[in-house]
């Protein structure tokens, strides 16, 4: 029965304060689960969220006084100790994306400008239509390389005066929100579209070759289906493609770069792994979070779109670029190519020990079982084919 003696009022702020806890308690924990399904790894994505929602009550606590025992009970500092700890944990998943750590990709010292690559990353959201307010961002940055996803025929016209510029292109442009356009102003000596995991989901693998003249960059661009009910019931498949490439890289030892729309955090599990099976490094580590999603909603944004590079690489600059009218806003990077640092910058990066392989063989392994068993539903369920195309 309520206490009689606490006013009504109190009573509704303790209760509403303590769903709260409960509510910030299960986001922080049901991430380290290593199911798949979309309603877990959702909460992988808003940890500073999270961390405020922990922050604040922790202050109401405070303010109720719940750090005073009750009744003979610990129930009130017993919650403000796990809330402390809460905050601990998600904040130093946080932490390796803000300034306060060292970079894991060291600045540019070199001032040949021929071992230089730009590269712009940007999903337009399909169904937007602020096309030249797109191209103008784009012109204006002038990157070397530039992959625009969520492009379809519409968009294709809209960026297609980037040809002008950037003559080398790979384009694969798709109405089901995945389609993408690669321009580039460097030669590329290879280009193909690949369908990795997901028959409708494209991604780029190309070989750019530096303006010095011999230096050559393989590119994997990426865009796969986020954990999300409208699009993939769980992260299977969009694990297995990015450590699918991962596996790749680990196998060559060559300058790479691999960007793209990743629909997943850099604080993710599969990101950790995909990052210590490629050996690649994340520019974010130690720059700040340059968060990209959602570009309308200041209180609900994280890093989305990513570029991960091999230790050839330095980083000359790194930065958001403006709003275009898409949910997310574009990003860019200027590389510089300095092969001589590379020992001392593979010491930045995370390794891979035997688990982590078994881990990603397996993951891979099930993004294949699961492609199969949804190709099967298609091929037998009339209903299933048209709810995929639609």
């Amino acid at each position: 029965m309520p206490d009689l003696d606490v006013p009504f009022w109190l009573q509704l702020a303790h209760g509403f304060t303590f769903f709260l806890v409960v509510a910030a308690l299960i986001a922080t924990v049901l991430p380290l689960l290593r199911q798949t399904a979309w309603w877990i790894r959702i909460f992988d994505f808003p940890r500073l969220q999270i961390v405020g929602v922990l922050g604040l009550v922790l202050a109401a606590g405070l303010v109720l006084e719940w750090h005073r025992p009750t009744d003979g009970t610990y129930w009130g500092p017993a919650t403000l100790l796990v809330l402390l700890l809460a905050i601990g944990y998600q904040s130093f998943r946080i932490v390796p994306y803000t300034r306060l750590v060292k970079k894991q990709v060291e600045d540019s010292t070199l001032q040949d400008g021929r071992r230089h690559l730009s590269l712009t990353m940007m999903n337009v959201l399909q169904y937007n239509k602020q096309g030249q307010k797109a191209l103008q961002v784009l012109q204006e940055a002038d990157s070397d390389l530039i992959m625009a996803v969520e492009t379809d025929l519409w968009w294709l016209e809209q960026l297609k005066p980037l040809e002008e510029t950037h003559p080398y292109t790979c384009h694969e442009p798709l109405d089901n929100t995945y389609g993408l356009l690669f321009f580039s102003r460097l030669p590329l000596h290879e280009c193909e579209i690949k369908y990795l995991l997901d028959d409708d989901v494209p991604s780029v693998h190309a070989v750019v070759g530096l303006a010095d003249g011999h230096t050559k960059v393989r590119i994997y661009g990426l865009h796969p289906k986020p954990p999300a009910p409208a699009e993939a019931k769980t992260s299977t498949k969009r694990d297995a493609e990015l450590l699918l490439v991962g596996k790749t890289i680990d196998q060559k030892d060559e300058p790479t770069i691999v960007f793209g729309d990743m629909n997943d955090v850099a604080w993710s599990h599969t990101s950790e792994l995909f990052r210590r099976i490629s050996g690649l490094l994340d520019p974010r580590v130690g720059r700040g979070l340059l968060p990209t999603f959602h570009a309308e909603y200041s209180l609900m944004r994280w890093p989305l779109d990513h570029v991960f590079v091999s230790p050839h690489f330095k980083v000359d600059d790194m930065e958001r670029l403006p709003y275009v009218g898409s949910d997310h806003f574009p990003i860019y990077i200027k590389l510089s190519y300095e092969p001589h640092d590379k020992e001392k910058q593979e010491q930045n990066g995370e390794q891979a020990d035997v688990e982590d392989h078994q881990e990603a063989v397996e993951k891979i392994q099930e993004g294949f079982e699961e492609e199969d068993e949804e190709e099967q539903e298609e091929a037998t369920d009339p209903n299933r084919k048209k709810e995929l195309t639609t």
